[in-house]
């Protein structure tokens, strides 16, 4: 069940969002996105004439009460970005919540406390979650971000409601995984970058055979590159994942999916933004040097297979690039992916240092969708069935 298949109207909606978002040392809210990605699931109960009682995590407490990971302070932003004061209660669980709880209005919004500061919520504790279910006539999950932990909050409390459903944002991220995985029009390309092949692994293998390219950047590409003889300087590399990495080349030609790596490097003599620097074939990298970015060669390879392309999925960067010398890699894949997406491909970027990049190289509003999971997501291409989804669904 969805959110548009249930009425609202003076029910109170228990909602799990994830406004677990970064804090500077004022404790300011400093990226709202994720306040932000909430808002029409809670704007829709309201305007039908519903109240609100949302509840989140902050940061890892591990079960103590800081004032550090307190959602009083993100209280002023929620309010301003719905429109509708909220209020806020400091404590998740208990009499004095239930008493709010039962006498908020239609129309008003009440914010609990942080989950975490209770251990209950992460052990995923049965007690806890009867308690947290007695603060809502119907369950909307709307946490996408945490679906793939089997929390209190995002699991075990909807075994205590008849009427549970996804929020919008849930409904989003769904649907754009599975016009990815599912649905795709094809060709299909996928970019996966970030520095490990380790963590990679599960996706490459269920994504093999869903995928026409597989563009590999980032980090991961080293340990391809010395699988196959290359010669990688002191580039990163996982020494015990090359004959997997062998295995994965091989399967690929198998399957008929193109497999392409960077033909060279931008590289450094130490890892800092003030290295000196220089280019070098991929498999060709001089000892005491590391690849840091993909080379002007690769981006022009990639970006071609990137335009002939009609749903690309692009999860994790090209290169380093948090240091400015080392961005541009990931700046070309962003440029070509916004490129393809304006020509009418539908593209899904998702992961931590992607959504990063494409947000402060300016690409956000230049691609189909950008996820707000990084750990669901990936546990999404993976294949693995996420047990806040299967929650709702069962």
């Amino acid at each position: 069940m969805n959110i548009n298949q249930i009425s609202f109207k003076n029910k109170r909606a228990l909602i799990r969002v994830d406004y677990n978002v970064p804090l500077n040392e004022k404790g300011q809210v400093t990226d709202n996105t994720r306040i932000e990605a909430a808002k029409d699931t809670i704007i829709h109960v309201l305007e039908q004439g519903g109240s609100v009682v949302l509840m989140s995590h902050l940061g890892r407490p591990d079960g103590n009460k800081e004032e550090k990971y307190s959602l009083r302070h993100v209280v002023d932003t929620v309010s301003e970005i719905l429109g509708v004061k909220a209020q806020f209660i400091e404590d998740c669980v208990g009499e004095a919540v239930n008493n709010k709880a039962k006498n908020l209005q239609p129309g008003e919004v009440l914010l609990l406390e942080n989950l975490r500061f209770y251990k209950e919520e992460t052990a995923g504790d049965e007690e806890f979650a009867k308690k947290l279910s007695q603060l809502g006539d119907v369950y909307i999950n709307d946490a996408f971000g945490t679906a793939h932990r089997a929390h209190a909050s995002t699991t075990v409390v909807a075994q205590f409601f008849e009427e549970k459903g996804f929020g919008k944002l849930m409904l989003r991220e769904i649907e754009s995984l599975k016009k990815v995985l599912e649905t795709p029009e094809k060709p299909v390309a996928a970019i996966l970058g970030g520095a490990k092949v380790s963590s990679k692994i599960t996706v490459i293998e269920n994504i093999l055979d869903k995928v026409d390219h597989l563009i590999l950047a980032g980090g991961m590409a080293y340990t391809f590159i010395k699988a196959q003889g290359g010669e990688i300087g002191d580039s990163l590399v996982e020494n015990d994942k090359l004959d997997l990495a062998l295995e994965l080349l091989e399967k690929a030609k198998e399957l008929g999916t193109q497999i392409h790596l960077p033909i060279d490097s931008i590289t450094a003599d130490s890892f800092s933004e003030n290295a000196t620097r220089d280019v070098a074939p991929i498999d060709d990298i001089p000892q005491g040097w590391m690849g840091l970015d993909i080379g002007e060669e690769s981006r022009k390879k990639f970006s071609d297979v990137i335009l002939q392309c009609k749903t690309i999925l692009w999860n994790g960067p090209a290169g380093v690039f948090e240091m400015e010398p080392f961005a541009h890699g990931t700046i070309a894949l962003g440029n070509a992916v916004a490129e393809a997406t304006a020509r009418g491909a539908f593209s899904l970027v998702g992961g931590g240092d992607s959504v990063s990049a494409v947000k402060q190289f300016g690409f956000e509003n230049k691609v189909s969708y950008v996820s707000t999971g990084g750990g669901a997501m990936l546990e999404m291409l993976e294949g693995k069935t996420l047990p806040g989804i299967k929650a709702i669904n069962s």
